[in-house]
């Protein structure tokens, strides 16, 4: 069986698919290593322009409570008040806003990160999507990968703790990588 290549101008629709996709971070803690943590409960939806990439757009998000740095009690701080307060702002939210040309196989894809109910813009290196594939059960499948870095502050992120020895518990700068799967949707 043969996958039809889409006519110019198509754009067809991705779905996210969380089983096979996940969001990382890594922070400084006591500013002398990374920790990190997962987020499992993505979901999210890719129009993508099969004739011009960069007229594609995506949008995501992302189940606060699914975080995971494998420790329950850091996990239970986390979605508090001091952090996330996943009570009151259940999900993480992308919706993208631009898509240029990295000038090579990838992509920036800039657009408005919603956290704790404050909206940034933040731009993402993209790795170009993946030649599309067949699964096992006939479903065609793309891939990426992506990251940024953000400052935690400017979504509200700001519970901190002074060390004895100088510096904070918590560093400002947070690395979010995803590697994300799509299924075209029927």
């Amino acid at each position: 069986m043969t996958t039809a290549t889409p006519a110019p101008g198509t754009v067809t629709t991705w779905k996210l698919d969380p089983a096979h996709s996940s969001a990382e971070f890594k922070v400084k803690h006591m500013m002398i290593s990374n920790v990190k943590g997962t987020f499992s409960g993505l979901s999210g939806a890719l129009q993508l322009d099969e004739t011009d990439r960069t007229h594609s757009t995506v949008e995501a998000s992302i189940d606060v409570a699914t975080i995971n740095t494998g420790d329950p009690q850091r996990d239970g701080h986390l979605k508090s008040a001091d952090f996330f307060d996943a009570e009151r702002f259940p999900t993480i939210t992308f919706k993208s806003l631009n898509i240029d040309s990295a000038g090579g196989p990838g992509y920036e894809v800039s657009g408005e990160l919603t956290i704790r109910g404050v909206t940034k813009t933040v731009t993402f290196a993209v790795e170009d999507l993946s030649t599309p594939a067949k699964d096992p059960w006939g479903n065609q499948r793309i891939g990426l990968s992506a990251s940024t870095k953000i400052n935690r502050k400017d979504f509200g992120l700001a519970w901190n703790s002074a060390l004895e020895s100088g510096g904070v518990l918590v560093g400002e700068e947070v690395a979010i990588a995803l590697e994300v799967q799509f299924i075209q949707a029927a």
